[in-house]
């Protein structure tokens, strides 16, 4: 998996590449960061990316020229999948990260500023966001991004760890324990002890009902839920209303 990242800062991603999974991702020759440094591709003679918007407004608008010329310098940009870090665009879901990590080419932008001239729309794919707020720029969200789709690369993390975990399945994970076994008058479950591996199962997706129903209700609308799950849902609802 190969990620070409478009920005105003690579620095901002030294500790991101040179630390943990991904770092060794990167080693393994698993998936491959590239960073581009935009400002390099400005035709102005202050190397300046940003501009005044027509009509006024507050902040500076990132111009389209450098972001385009930076765009096509990247080898094989034209069958990569380009995506424009945005306030404004499609919510980063799990789904979304699935569909995201199937590409072998992704080209990040990230944006500054107050944002980006119109224009640079017509030369992505699509627009992503990862929640309704504002930060000062794309970094973070790029990083993020990186972060949830190289983790689905074959070989970068045990597979069984992406198996059950939070929204893998529409749900929020079970609860987890480790030793020990009691602390501060708080005890791990009798069931995660006795080795019935059956029962495990069960009260794991039990809880994992729970969690959803408790904390997100609306992803069970989109969940894979089994006759059996339904019976915990009654369950789960009898105990809340008691």
């Amino acid at each position: 998996m190969k990620y070409t990242v478009l920005t105003l800062f690579p620095n901002m991603f030294k500790g991101f590449v040179d630390e943990s999974i991904i770092k060794r991702a990167i080693e393994a020759k698993l998936i491959d960061i590239d960073l581009v440094d935009f400002r390099a591709y400005s035709t102005n003679k202050h190397h300046t990316v940003d501009d005044y918007a027509y009509a006024g407004g507050a902040g500076m608008l990132i111009s389209v020229e450098p972001v385009h010329r930076a765009l096509i310098g990247v080898e094989g940009y034209k069958a990569a999948h380009k995506v424009l870090m945005s306030p404004s665009g499609t919510p980063l879901t799990q789904e979304k990260v699935k569909k995201l990590a199937s590409y072998k080419h992704l080209i990040i932008i990230c944006g500054h500023y107050e944002g980006f001239d119109e224009r640079v729309s017509n030369y992505v794919d699509e627009e992503i966001s990862i929640g309704d707020y504002i930060l000062m720029g794309g970094e973070i969200p790029t990083m993020a991004l990186i972060e949830a789709t190289s983790r689905l690369v074959d070989g970068v993390i045990n597979s069984d760890s992406t198996k059950e975990e939070s929204f893998s399945e529409g749900l929020l994970e079970y609860p987890q324990y480790t030793r020990p076994a009691s602390y501060d008058g708080v005890d791990v479950p009798e069931v995660l002890q006795n080795g019935d591996h059956k029962k495990i199962n069960e009260w794991r997706r039990y809880e994992a009902l729970k969690k959803t129903y408790q904390r997100r209700p609306e992803l069970l609308k989109e969940a894979h839920l089994s006759l059996k799950d339904y019976q915990m849902l009654e369950e789960i609802k009898h105990e809340k209303n008691n």
